[in-house]
């Protein structure tokens, strides 16, 4: 990247707390950047930034090197993702579902910004009341109620990890995937709640392996529309694109928005669409 080689190391521990706290100790040094997936240390909201007490604990060991969680730079790749996206899907009116909007907040403006149909999914999946959010103010409205008191929960109440990740519970929601033009948010929490039928629809995410692209296809998916880049045989998360950024500046701590956003043009970063 930008002439200088990296080593990225993906390392699981299958929802292992203990297990991924002593390898933040173990590590911690050795390495130029964490990349931390599966958890969001942080969720910026409104130009807020609330913690994850919990994640916190987690990551606690890492005293030399720094912490990603891809939140920086999902409030300005994503957000920039929708700008370059506009001239092929046309956001004006346009039926989209966000499965989960307070953790991508740049995401779920930017949608606003440009005229999209919005169902804001964190009551419908996060809590499992059907209660849509269907206006950016009310999405704002609830994530000033709602994140300061689930960041002090444990983070996988609501979020699936370890084998989670792998079943389905598709009910109250479904209507709203039946809606959809356009399913847009996390890929483990689109999975996790969709139903057998998504023909016709566009999916926009981020991490994408070579099952996930199996996986829609078999349920009929039209599109499939990546904000970060494919390395290697995979579109890696937003928390390994910061590392990365953040190892490239040589820092020892997350960058500001507009250095991410200097990385990405400088780097060419631009949604990926594979037609399905």
């Amino acid at each position: 990247m930008l002439g200088q080689p990296f080593i990225l190391e993906r390392i699981g521990t299958d929802a292992d707390a203990k297990k991924a706290a002593s390898l933040f100790q173990a590590l911690d040094g050795r390495i130029d950047a964490f990349g931390l997936g599966g958890a969001d240390l942080y969720v910026i909201a409104d130009g807020r930034r609330y913690l994850f007490g919990n994640v916190q604990k987690l990551v606690a060991h890492a005293k030399v090197t720094p912490v990603l969680d891809g939140s920086g730079l999902k409030n300005t790749l994503e957000r920039d993702a929708i700008a370059q996206l506009d001239p092929v899907l046309g956001w004006r009116a346009r039926k989209v579902l966000m499965v989960s909007a307070v953790d991508r907040f740049g995401m779920a403006e930017a949608l606003a910004q440009h005229g999209a149909d919005v169902v804001y999914g964190d009551i419908v999946f996060g809590l499992n009341l059907d209660i849509p959010l269907r206006s950016i103010s009310a999405l704002r409205r609830v994530a000033k109620l709602v994140l300061p008191v689930i960041t002090k929960l444990p983070q996988d109440w609501f979020y699936p990890t370890g084998a989670k990740q792998e079943t389905s519970v598709a009910g109250k929601g479904t209507r709203y995937y039946a809606w959809a033009d356009v399913i847009a948010g996390d890929t483990h929490y689109a999975k996790r709640y969709a139903p057998g039928d998504l023909k016709g629809k566009t999916i926009l995410t981020q991490t994408i392996t070579g099952a996930d692209r199996t996986w829609m296809k078999e349920r009929g998916v039209a599109r499939l529309i990546t904000t970060t880049p494919r390395i290697g045989s995979r579109n890696f998360a937003t928390n390994v694109l910061e590392a990365m950024f953040v190892a490239l500046s040589g820092k020892k701590a997350a960058l500001s928005e507009a250095e991410y956003l200097k990385y990405i043009r400088e780097v060419g970063f631009r949604p990926e669409i594979n037609e399905l």
